[in-house]
């Protein structure tokens, strides 16, 4: 099922303020946009980087993540989208996270942010490089927040080795 989620209507459409909301604050593309919206938001979906989003609720819900960003959180689209966006941060790292997504709301986007991550089997991992933006729809409305970022590495807990 994640695999053909990029087909929907609905995440083709977001796709496209994913897209559009990057372009527009840094003048710069975040996938090459050629083909149709469907191909893009195939490209997306694909993308050798990580891409997600949450929404606009009050404990904002994750409502995107491409196949690189499942992968890496090690969940499905569905538990994946049915997340709160700060339960990818453990909760000694909660109140940074929170900074740095009110620091982008204020001026629009956050580049070069790092931070620790945890999956849903508890693997950590630090993200180096990110980028922050806000997503704004056609109506210029605020829609949500969005990240994206090439480089992590593992956290090895050498705790457990014996």
């Amino acid at each position: 099922m994640s695999q053909e989620v990029w087909k929907q209507r609905q995440i083709i459409t977001w796709s496209q303020i994913l897209l559009d909301s990057f372009s527009n604050l840094f003048g710069s593309e975040l996938i090459s946009r050629k083909g149709s919206v469907n191909e893009q938001a195939k490209s997306l979906f694909f993308a050798p980087f990580v891409v997600v989003s949450h929404g606009t609720e009050t404990d904002p819900i994750l409502n995107y993540g491409n196949q690189r960003a499942l992968k890496l959180w090690e969940m499905s689209w569905s538990d994946f989208t049915q997340t709160p966006s700060r339960l990818t941060a453990e909760p000694i790292n909660r109140l940074e996270r929170q900074k740095m997504l009110q620091q982008a709301a204020t001026k629009g986007y956050i580049d070069n942010y790092s931070g620790v991550r945890i999956s849903s089997t508890g693997q950590r991992f630090v993200i180096n490089r990110g980028t922050i933006w806000n997503l704004i729809d056609r109506q210029k409305n605020y829609c949500g927040q969005a990240a994206t970022f090439s480089q992590w590495k593992i956290i090895v807990d050498k705790s457990n080795c014996s």
